[in-house]
């Protein structure tokens, strides 16, 4: 490790900074990263941080949020500092996720299995509900069980084909915060934000991919070939892979573009999917129709129905009767939010067990679900302590941090809990790291949390060496989503020494 210097001259270290620590000196892997900074200076960082800016908005590299109803497109913020993650840290994490989605496919795969259980059984439920380690009201009651997905994923099928699972680095080391397995996005930011930095910074790129700097682009084929692996029966050649996305009004536009060509495969939209003479699937790209075999989903399923076909059939209507044809794959399936809601996190733990039967590799955070009396009685009293996240909430909307709250809006939240513990799960807080940022022309600490993919095909779950930092720009924020004002950086996975 090195003294700081530089840019780093008035960083504030500390014991849970990752890149300087208590003491003011740059750890190790920061230390190629902090050389140039300092080479840099003030002037030519901020100047650096400028022309990135512009050449992302010359690229389009933005994302949506909904104000006031209206989509609204931003540019997406990125931090010309990248994060570092060391190579027995990625290790750690690929392991941890990998495990994690065999878990809960298989989770999801119990809940909606169709074979095994007949109308008459006295208990119809999963098996790991039948076992006692999952609530009975967990599963049913749950915002994304969707009974009527059972017969949308094709036989063998991976019901998730692409997870996102949102990690922070605390006081003992890597923690699952959630679990993101209906329509994840990130992918596309993590190779633009790659791009991007390479572009901006030469002298800090080359060497360090010179020595074997892990390149996010590898994620392309990894997920091109999971939805491949997701193709039907009746599919017997090279399965023909589209993006089935509804259009520019969704907020990751951009990216269900970027994926698609990066991928060398079409788009679709509700207006340009057409049945089949053997009821498949086509999308019109260029005036023919070219059936395909498997639809990349990243639009909400709830939305399926609204979007119609031009012969005016709800997608949700054509896309089900191709599956049940054999002659489709929908990656990922609808029905996946059985098994990302916050109330099903608290089980995933005993998921692995039930389920693969062996320890958890990644820590989870310590998590009281209101429905239950035990857990309520705990929590009730701790809400000052605790932070409370809606059980359907996404985005960081609707949570509160106990601790920033006045006696007032504690109340509040006492009463609004104990009207409705059902909607409601409390949560220890995280006490997570801090990477250097540049705000406003100086390089300051904030939070970070890190976005993992994994992709899963029939036999086979990888993590993809493509995941996203996602920073709060604001002094001592704890919310990191693009959504609520926070930005990105690329981040660097170190190759074994």
């Amino acid at each position: 490790m090195t003294d700081k210097a530089g840019v780093f001259a008035r960083y504030p270290g500390a014991a849970r900074d990752e890149a300087v620590d208590a003491d003011g000196r740059v750890r190790a892997a920061y230390e190629p990263v902090a050389r140039v900074l300092q080479e840099l200076g003030g002037v030519g960082l901020t100047a650096t941080a400028g022309a990135m800016a512009q050449e992302r908005r010359v690229r389009g590299v933005v994302f949506g949020s909904f104000v006031d109803g209206r989509m609204v497109e931003r540019a997406f913020p990125l931090c010309p500092v990248p994060r570092v993650v060391p190579a027995e840290d990625w290790a750690h994490l690929s392991a941890g996720v990998e495990q994690r989605t065999r878990a809960l496919n298989a989770f999801v795969a119990d809940v909606y299995r169709k074979g095994g259980r007949r109308r008459t059984d006295p208990d119809p439920h999963a098996d790991i509900v039948r076992a006692g380690l999952v609530p009975e009201r967990v599963v049913t009651a749950s915002p994304g069980n969707r009974p009527a997905a059972v017969g949308f994923a094709s036989p063998g099928q991976q019901r998730i084909t692409v997870a996102g699972l949102d990690l922070l680095h605390g006081p003992r080391g890597w923690v699952v915060l959630e679990d993101n397995l209906r329509v994840p996005s990130g992918i596309g930011y993590a190779l633009a934000n790659r791009d991007s930095g390479r572009a901006a910074l030469p002298q800090l790129y080359g060497p360090a991919e010179a020595a074997g700097l892990v390149d996010p682009g590898e994620a392309v084929a990894l997920l091109r070939a999971a939805l491949a692996d997701a193709a039907p029966p009746a599919c017997t050649g090279t399965p023909q892979v589209a993006v089935l996305s509804d259009g520019a009004g969704n907020t990751a536009w951009f990216e269900h573009r970027l994926l698609a060509e990066a991928m060398g495969v079409p788009i679709a939209t509700p207006s340009t999917l057409w049945p089949t003479p053997s009821g498949g699937v086509a999308v019109q790209v260029a005036g023919e129709r070219l059936p395909v075999d498997v639809l990349y989903r990243r639009f909400d399923e709830t939305d399926l129905a609204a979007h119609l076909t031009p012969l005016g059939t709800p997608v949700d209507v054509l896309l089900g009767e191709a599956v049940r044809a054999g002659r489709l794959a929908v990656a990922n399936v609808p029905g996946n939010g059985v098994a990302d809601d916050k109330a099903v996190y608290r089980y995933v733990r005993e998921m692995i067990g039930f389920y693969l039967g062996e320890e958890p590799v990644l820590a989870d955070v310590p998590t009281w679900v209101m429905a239950d009396d035990g857990d309520r009685a705990e929590a009730l009293d701790r809400l000052h302590e605790l932070v409370v996240k809606p059980v359907d909430g996404y985005g960081g909307a609707g949570v509160v941090f106990g601790p920033h709250c006045s006696a007032a809006e504690l109340a509040e939240l006492h009463a609004l809990v104990a009207a409705a513990p059902h909607r409601f799960v409390a949560q220890e807080p995280v006490d997570f790291s801090t990477v250097p940022t540049v705000v406003d022309g100086m390089v300051v600490p904030r939070r970070a949390d890190l976005r993992v993919f994994a992709v899963a095909g029939r036999t086979v779950t990888r993590a993809l060496p493509a995941p996203l930092t996602r920073v709060a720009l604001e002094e001592g924020s704890l919310l990191v989503n693009s959504s609520r004002g926070g930005g990105s950086k690329d981040t660097w996975v170190l190759p074994p020494a």
